[in-house]
Parts: C-alpha cells; structure tokens; sequence
C-alpha cells in the first residue's frame, strides 16, 4: 500500500552531479522524516543523509558539502542534490521514510527499492 519511488539514478564521471528522487504514496498519516542510504558491493548500508520532518538535516562526513537533502513536505518527496560526485559514491541508493499510517501507529521504516549511482570516467 505504502510504496517508495526512486529516480535520477545513473551514470555520471567524478565530478559530475546527479539529482535522485524519491515520492511516498499510499495511506500515509505522516512522515517523520525521510533519508538516502547506499550500499556498495560487498558493504554494509550506510546512511547518506536525511531530514526531519521540522527539516533539520543531517549528512555523513564524506558527503558533506558536496550532497544537499531537500524534501517537498507537501508531495511527500525527498531529493538529494549530489555534486562533485566521486568514484567512491558509486552504489545502490536507497530511499527511508519513517512514517506513521494513523496517528496511534508507531512510526516505522519504508523503504524504496534503490536505485543505482554509478561515478566512473
């Protein structure tokens, strides 16, 4: 009922900018926040960035300065502006949104399906 879906994935050479895209649809009473994790091959998921529902930010070190997370509150969209793109960001891109279906529901996490963010020249 509650589904994620990704865009913007791609193939770009270091130093270019891609821009992922990610809507929540379905029953949704609210989003708490939302958020970008990537797993490369043969590693653990990590967190990108992700961003609250009052829009505070948060971002891993490596990705600071170069990635900006924006949401649309009212499509229920989260974006990530990626530039000076590296090969070392090369990996499968995951959207989360921590969201309720009612308001009694305990928030809980959706995901997308990923997308691929591949930075090679």
């Amino acid at each position: 009922q509650v589904q994620l879906v990704e865009s913007g994935g791609g193939l770009v050479q270091p130093g270019g900018s891609l821009r992922l895209s990610c809507a929540a649809s379905g029953s949704i009473f609210s989003i708490d926040s939302m958020g970008w994790y990537r797993q490369a091959p043969g590693k653990q998921r990590e967190l990108v960035a992700d961003i609250t529902s009052g829009g505070s930010t948060n971002y891993r070190d490596s990705v600071k300065g170069r990635f900006t997370i924006s949401r649309d509150y009212a499509k229920n969209t989260v974006y990530l502006h990626m530039n000076s793109l590296k090969p070392e960001d090369t990996a499968a891109y995951y959207c989360m949104a921590e969201l309720r279906l009612t308001i009694w529901d305990t928030p809980s996490d959706y995901w997308g399906r990923g997308t691929q963010v591949t930075v090679s020249s």
